[in-house]
């Protein structure tokens, strides 16, 4: 088990070469639940991720096992980002192999801070035994992406900046994939403030801790599609388990819903872009899956900020639908001058803004003399939208919501 002297030595290591990233808090969500919430914002760190902390330590704790073919590893996107540039301020090679459908713009940033990269192995745990298996053939040093001593305690750091800022929080949220965060966060936090409660969260569609935690040992579950691809991890760490087990209070789940959420919110209420893997904590916390006591002071970890800007496109489009804040219907209409007008006009009288509009003349369901109008609208929420339908019924349109 890593140690809290181990996390300290981390963080002497990583002075002045990772930030220390802010401790922010948020009015709005401290509005909404009754807490004090601070989030911990490791979305503005080097590469967009905590990661740099483990990856850096692992290279500077170890340079003098490294050889001169440098260090290789796994990973579906941060780790890679991290060891990349942790690996080019050290001045050695790094190669890293990353699952086929990785991430592209992780990808990209990959290859953009120097790195060897390789796209093997259709999962995570494909290319890490690629990755192992190139570390022996070609003599280069492996850094596990989470289940390495020396990666837990640089992830460990987190936990001491936010009791440096925050020296009395009462619960602390942290996302939970392979489980290197909130291992080292648990230990480090632990060792100062015992009587902290620790939650850990993760995507409903891949619970592999909570469940290794349920059955007392680890286990390998297979993961469904989720936005927090950063902790879609099939098995909880080795290394990690134990720590998880014994020091994390409870782990808990939330939906992709909820999640998606999430993202919107911090991006509309603190202009804050969380992947889907940093968003979970307040995913938890606004979804009730822990109550969080009046007035008591709430940490959540943001995790990332590495969120693809089209799934963000797709994040935010399906949200502002679920929140009423676009409107799609069709209409069939006459199919003769005017009839396209008229309907525009009334849509500018009740201030609806399109924002996209398709005029389709022939197809299945469109009778001979008439046409399809498909519109999308910006709308002001659930009640404005009521309006635009009974305006729309009043004038004699028979609209088909999709």
């Amino acid at each position: 088990m890593v140690s809290p002297e181990l996390v300290r030595q981390a963080a002497a290591r990583l002075h002045g070469r990772v930030i220390h990233t802010p401790l922010t808090y948020s009015p709005s969500f401290s509005r909404m639940t009754g807490a004090e919430v601070f989030l911990k914002l490791e979305n503005l760190q080097k590469t967009g991720s905590f990661k740099v902390r483990g990856a850096a330590n692992a290279i500077l704790a170890q340079s003098a096992e490294i050889g001169p073919g440098g260090v290789v590893t796994a990973s579906a996107g941060n780790h890679a980002q991290g060891v990349a540039l942790a690996a080019r301020e050290a001045g050695i090679p790094a190669t890293i192999v990353m699952p086929r459908d990785a991430s592209l713009s992780k990808q990209e940033a990959t290859r953009g801070y120097g790195a060897t990269l390789l796209l093997q192995g259709e999962t995570l745990a494909e290319s890490l035994l690629i990755a192992g298996e190139m570390a022996e053939e070609k003599d280069l040093f492996f850094i596990h992406p989470y289940d390495d001593p020396h990666v837990i305690a640089g992830q460990g750091t987190v936990g001491l900046e936010v009791l440096e800022d925050c020296p009395n929080p009462d619960i602390i949220f942290v996302p939970v994939g392979g489980g290197g965060l909130a291992a080292g966060l648990a230990v480090a936090v632990r060792d100062q403030r015992p009587d902290l409660r620790i939650v850990g969260v993760q995507a409903a569609a891949c619970p592999s801790a909570c469940e290794a935690c349920r059955a007392g040992a680890r286990v390998s579950i297979d993961p469904g599609h989720s936005i927090a691809d950063g902790i879609t991890v099939r098995q909880v760490g080795a290394a990690t388990f134990p720590t998880i087990r014994d020091l994390v209070d409870e782990i808990v789940l939330v939906t992709e819903d909820q999640i998606a959420a999430a993202i919107v919110l911090l991006l509309e209420r603190k202009k804050i872009l969380a992947e889907g893997a940093g968003a979970v904590t307040l995913a938890a916390l606004l979804s009730g899956a822990v109550r969080a006591p009046a007035g008591s002071r709430v940490v959540l970890v943001v995790s990332g900020g590495n969120l693809d800007p089209l799934i963000l496109d797709r994040v935010l489009r399906r949200q502002f639908l679920a929140m009423g804040r676009i409107m799609r219907f069709s209409v069939c209409l006459p199919d003769e001058p005017g009839a396209l007008v008229a309907l525009l006009s009334l849509l500018r009288d009740i201030r609806a803004n399109i924002l996209a509009i398709d005029h389709v003349r022939h197809g299945p369901g469109i009778p001979l003399f008439s046409s399809r109008v498909d519109i999308e609208m910006e709308t002001r929420g659930h009640e404005h939208i009521a309006a635009i339908r009974a305006d729309l019924a009043g004038a004699g349109y028979a609209i088909r919501v999709r």
